[in-house]
């Protein structure tokens, strides 16, 4: 057994004690900055607030989101608010005073804000155009008013909003992209799942169709995580839940 020249473990020793004495500091690892996006839904029976946030981290050029807790709205939908259109404003300020407490100060004026209204939106502007149209500015001037950046209050198509359905579904899935065994973004080898959506007076169903570079008649065209889609709506009337509880009560009765 060889023991070490002397002159090596005195240098040794007091290249310990060196790095024992000077002080040592931490360096901070800045964490990617946290946007924040708000989005309205304003359906048939109510409306929900949700709040989205997202970093830098990315998936083929689309950004990867997650949602916060949402907030339901305390009473029914906006449509309901067509004979008194100022008092619409005033069911979301809980829910906006709520999101300002969730989403750091700093960041209100960078936040996006939108709404969208579905069926009963647009039932209403088929019947009674004026009335809609009041809302929407009712709702434009209560949003306004938020410190966040508002970007508008539109009534959604049908294609439309399911195909935001169908892609909500297929990113819960994880059918665009997943995480791999490290914790990094691949592509996923899944396919797309159809989405059947039933509302109250009919069914809808939405599924990705091969088109080439086109959108299909009545279809919506996406371009998500670096691939297009070309997302197609079916419809069924009169296949809602009114429908098939009043088939039922036929049935039970017969």
């Amino acid at each position: 057994r060889e023991l070490l020249p002397p002159w090596l473990v005195i240098v040794a020793g007091l290249t310990g004690i060196v790095l024992l004495c000077v002080s040592t500091k931490d360096v901070p690892i800045t964490p990617p900055r946290t946007k924040y996006g708000i989005v309205l839904d304003a359906g048939p029976s109510h409306t929900i607030l949700f709040i989205y946030q997202w970093t830098t981290t990315e998936a083929n050029k689309t950004r990867v989101i997650r949602e916060c807790s949402p907030c339901p709205v305390q009473g029914p939908g906006v449509s309901s608010y067509s004979d008194s259109p100022q008092k619409v404003g005033k069911s979301l300020e809980p829910c906006l005073n709520w999101a300002q407490k969730e989403i750091p100060a700093e960041q209100h004026s960078q936040t996006p804000l939108y709404l969208g209204a579905t069926a009963s939106m647009r039932q209403l502007n088929l019947t009674h155009p004026t009335l809609s149209g009041g809302l929407l500015a009712a709702l434009t001037v209560a949003l306004k008013s938020s410190p966040f950046d508002f970007q508008g209050a539109q009534i959604l198509s049908s294609p439309d909003e399911e195909a935001f359905i169908w892609v909500a579904v297929n990113y819960v899935l994880e059918n665009f992209f997943k995480y791999d065994w490290r914790g990094q973004l691949v592509p996923s080898r899944k396919g797309m799942a159809g989405v059947l959506s039933v509302g109250g007076t009919s069914a809808q169903l939405t599924s990705k169709v091969e088109q080439g570079n086109q959108a299909p008649k009545e279809g919506v065209r996406l371009q998500l995580y670096g691939q297009t889609h070309n997302v197609y709506t079916h419809h069924c009337p009169c296949h809602g839940t009114d429908q098939l509880r009043s088939r039922l009560l036929s049935m039970l009765i017969q």
